[in-house]
């Protein structure tokens, strides 16, 4: 039993570190097109904050191709990025810390 709790607590910090940061995600997947305040190829995180839900970012990062109308835009360039489901929520999540900033 102590063996366990002891191999747990030493295993969990390397657990949480696996885990992307919002702002590795970025860095890795989206700078190229995207800054956090000011618009590049595609708008700014605070745009992108201000105007969509958590539920609607990373609907638009699962599909943009079935998405971009339903948005209101006239076309899309933005590629479909090969995230996993934790990098997809952390994204969304780093975006939406920018609304109202």
């Amino acid at each position: 039993m102590k063996k366990n709790i002891l191999i747990t607590l030493i295993s969990a910090p390397l657990l949480l570190a696996s885990e992307p940061s919002g702002k590795e995600v970025f860095e890795k997947y989206c700078w190229g097109c995207h800054h956090q305040h000011s618009e590049a190829f595609g708008p700014s995180f605070s745009e992108i904050a201000s105007k969509r839900t958590n539920e609607e970012i990373q609907a638009y990062i699962l599909d943009p191709e079935s998405m971009y109308k339903a948005f209101g835009y006239k076309r899309t360039v933005m590629t479909k990025l090969k995230l996993t489901d934790k990098e997809r929520e952390t994204i969304a999540k780093y975006i939406l810390s920018y609304k109202g900033k």
